[in-house]
């Protein structure tokens, strides 16, 4: 009974457009006090959240992304992809996919990889015929590969809230990150070559193509070392971070020279204001996660998960239509945080492995960046495109299908996320 008025009594504060990170942090101090324990527990609970060093990456990881969004890096990446495969049955569409998937591995963002991809993708599509639905849904669930292909914000808190080793985290997101990218690709060729109204053109002249991947190698080059410096563990996520920000420096104000002060300026006043946002929400979750930790709600829906759900499939079908519900009025960070602590228990005792899990949460958070009313990615492309939010999230059904069948490839091949942590 107490978890269902706790329940209620947070989606009251969300329906009254109290901000998250509020909503969170003041429910869980009232939570302590109406059960007798010491409100001090709570700036207790935000000073041990905010003093993680694996927290540092995340500011670094967005003024690495701002950096290169200001600095045009995006346009450079899609002109020289689309060089490539541009004379492809769909060209364009394929363009924008690979073009999400390198700008994903390189910032870690999916707003800034939708935003990024998205600025200069949408006019030429649209230019090309493509239709309008299709250029949108692509855009806004390309843009979603940020927080699945490595590196990844969601999955540094999820590292941090389960005690999980992060670079074992982003290796769990490459295999299914590249299924994503495969589904995406697929289908986009399909819809273009039968349904999408797109002119065909020409294959670009080797010249062209040249000179395209000369000015991309650059920004190419950084999401090999920031990638390999984690990987190979010459570097943890939090130094790579910073050695990315300072290379994303280098490319766009030295080597590009498409970087202006005032484009830094907006640069890290934005990502101020975005590490600002989730620190407040990680610092909320917390002494909400204290406090329902008190209240022994997580151990009583573990239990009685385990009690009632018969198998882990079931479990699986269960979990994901809970986080599908909640995707719609929660954002992604704040699924994570609120999500983990009272769905792992029971993952783990039905025997899924927490890596594993992890990267199944990411896959249903994306679906949260594409679903109304909270969507972000539906408002960044809506944003970028000037057009209204029925249209895009139209789009984004075929996508999101898509997604829900990654899962299932995931859970009936839980290799393609744990091969390459454990058994490579």
């Amino acid at each position: 009974m107490s978890t269902l008025l706790i329940l209620v009594a947070l989606f009251a504060l969300l329906l009254l457009r109290v901000p998250v990170a509020f909503a969170l942090g003041g429910l869980g101090l009232a939570l302590l006090v109406a059960g007798g324990f010491s409100p001090l527990m709570a700036p207790q609970a935000v000073l041990s959240t905010l003093d993680g060093f694996i927290l540092l990456a995340v500011p670094l990881f967005l003024l690495m992304s701002n950096v290169l969004l200001k600095g045009g890096v995006g346009k450079d990446l899609f002109a020289a992809v689309h060089a490539w495969v541009g004379h492809w049955p769909g060209g364009l569409a394929v363009a924008t996919i690979l073009s999400c998937a390198i700008f994903a591995a390189i910032s870690g963002s999916s707003v800034a990889t939708a935003a990024t991809i998205g600025t200069v993708a949408i006019p030429e599509m649209i230019q090309r015929g493509y239709e309008r639905k299709f250029v949108y849904g692509l855009l806004a669930a390309g843009g979603t590969l940020g927080i699945l292909i490595p590196p990844s914000i969601p999955m540094i808190v999820y590292g941090f809230v389960t005690e999980q080793s992060v670079i074992a985290l982003f290796l769990a997101g490459i295999g299914p990150g590249l299924l994503l990218v495969v589904l995406f690709i697929s289908f986009a060729m399909i819809y273009a070559r039968w349904f999408g109204g797109y002119t065909p053109e020409a294959a670009s002249s080797w010249a062209e193509r040249k000179e395209t991947t000369l000015r991309a190698t650059p920004s190419i080059l950084l999401a090999a070392v920031v990638i390999g410096a984690i990987y190979t563990g010459a570097a943890t996520p939090t130094e790579a971070a910073a050695i990315g920000f300072a290379a994303a420096l280098v490319i766009t104000a030295v080597v590009l020279r498409s970087l202006t002060w005032k484009g830094f300026c907006d640069a890290a006043f934005e990502a101020m204001a975005t590490t600002v946002a989730i620190l407040l929400i990680i610092a909320g979750a917390k002494v909400f996660g204290k406090a329902i930790t008190l209240y022994r709600i997580p151990q009583d829906i573990s239990a009685f998960i385990s009690q009632t759900i018969d198998g882990p499939f079931a479990f699986m079908i269960v979990v994901s239509i809970v986080l599908l519900f909640m995707g719609l009025v929660f954002e992604a960070l704040s699924m994570v945080l609120i999500m983990t602590p009272v769905l792992l228990p029971a993952a783990m005792a039905m025997g899924f492995d927490p890596i594993w899990f992890g990267v199944y949460m990411v896959i249903l958070v994306e679906c949260a960046l594409i679903t109304p009313p909270v969507g972000l990615n539906l408002y960044v492309i809506q944003s970028v495109a000037r057009t209204n939010l029925a249209l895009v999230s139209k789009g984004v059904l075929p996508f999101l299908a898509l997604m829900l069948l990654s899962v299932l490839v995931l859970y009936a091949w839980p290799d393609l996320a744990l091969y390459l942590p454990f058994k490579m």
